[in-house]
């Protein structure tokens, strides 16, 4: 079973629900966790509009609980999903060599735009694009 760590700024929006489409499109294939640069949200819930969007697609995100990323949780995964290039960059300057091919973009060439601040409409699309990037790391024994 690989094992995938989603990874935005704060893991209050992008991150989470990447983490839980991938759960469950891949559930016989992946263990997912997902985290965040910052530990601005640490500890908080969701997004309440990404709760929202989650729900609209059927999923349920509500249980999940922010978490600042930490070397352990690096050392744990497979590949590590960075949902954009600015994650991506910080990630590999935290990162050093030892985890460095792990890295990756969640889309692999471009961005997944972060909905803060943003109306509900945004965090809709941002919940299709990142469902719809899943079958990017589902069924894919490299990655």
């Amino acid at each position: 079973m690989r094992k995938v760590l989603t990874v935005c700024l704060g893991n209050h929006c992008r991150s989470p629900f990447a983490a839980l489409a991938l759960a469950r499109r891949g559930a016989a294939e992946l263990e997912v966790r997902s985290a965040g640069l910052i530990g601005k949200w640490e500890g908080e819930p969701a997004n309440e509009a990404m709760v929202a969007a989650a729900r609209r697609l059927g999923l349920d995100l509500t249980a999940h609980h922010a978490q600042q990323i930490t070397l352990e949780v690096l050392d744990w995964a497979d590949i590590v999903l960075a949902m954009d290039t600015a994650v991506l960059e910080t990630l590999r300057a935290i990162c050093g060599e030892k985890n460095a091919e792990k890295l990756a973009l969640y889309l692999n060439d471009r961005d997944v735009p972060d909905p803060m601040g943003k109306d509900q409409a945004v965090f809709n699309d941002c919940a299709l694009l990142i469902e719809a990037g899943t079958a990017l790391h589902v069924g894919r024994p490299d990655r």
